[in-house]
Formats: C-alpha cells, structure tokens, sequence
C-alpha cells in the first residue's frame, strides 16, 4: 500500500470505503445484480422498438425517373454547397481541405495560453464559432438555387 498523507483518506481506505463513499463493493453487487438487468434492459428496448416500428426498404428504385434534385444527407450539406457553388472543382477541393487543417491548426495558434476557460481563448473560440455560422449558412445554401447560394466570401 502507498504511503499516503491524508488522515482521512487513509480513515475511509482502511474501512474498505476506496472510490465509491457509502462503502458497497462493485463485486458482487453491481456486476452479477445491477448490470445484467441494464444489459437486459436495453436489449428489450431496442427488440421492442424493433417490433413495433420495423426497418422498412422504401420505395424501389426507378432507374427512369431520376429526381430533379439529387441531395446528399444533411450532413454533407456544407461539402455539397461549396463543390456546387466553386467555379472549378480544384478550389472546391482546397476550400473542402481548408477546414481540417485549420481545425488542427487551432490549438497550435493559441498554445501559449494556459487557460482552458473559451472565453480567455479568444482566437480558438471565435474562430469556432464563425466556422460553426459559416457551416450552418452553407448548409442551407444547399438547399437554395445556385445563383443565391453563394458562399460569405
């Protein structure tokens, strides 16, 4: 055992009250009672929903009639916008990297500051913040005709 400094720390170690304060073991109380009834709890869950609202393959495809707009899922709303809207596609795929790059560049442009408070950080936290806006107005930009979702540039 380490030595240890703390009256009262070494008071509760010695009493068997280590991490958890009332002073339950997690063996055999929480891994042979509480766990099984969780893990069986969940796996009723998601059978029931499973049950009740099955998965469904949709409509079938019709290969001669190709809608008028072809969307990606929500989340590639931005990507989508900024490939659609560029000129050409080498600036869409520079544009398209500039985002990772910058977010990897983000915590080595503010490491001399040793708060992790975002409100001491201002360059990390406003560069977050007109990422986020600038996203969120390209992804709805993806959704407008091409002449009026154009990028805040």
């Amino acid at each position: 055992m380490p030595y240890l400094k703390n009256k009262v720390l070494v008071a509760k170690l010695s009493k068997g009250m280590g991490h958890n304060y009332y002073g339950e073991p997690a063996w055999p109380n929480d891994i042979l009672y509480v766990f099984p009834i969780v893990i069986f709890g969940a796996v009723i869950c998601v059978l029931g929903l499973s049950l009740v609202e099955p998965i469904s393959l949709g409509e079938k495809a019709n290969p001669f009639a190709t809608p008028l707009e072809i969307l990606p899922e929500w989340y590639f709303f931005p990507t989508f916008d900024l490939l659609r809207i560029l000129p050409d596609k080498l600036s869409g795929v520079i544009a398209l990297l500039f985002l990772p790059v910058l977010l990897v560049a983000t915590p080595f442009l503010e490491n001399t500051n040793i708060y992790q408070n975002p409100f001491r950080r201002p360059v990390a936290s406003m560069l977050t913040i007109v990422l986020f806006f600038y996203s969120f107005w390209l992804s709805i930009g993806s959704l407008l005709p091409v002449p009026v979702a154009l990028p805040l540039l």
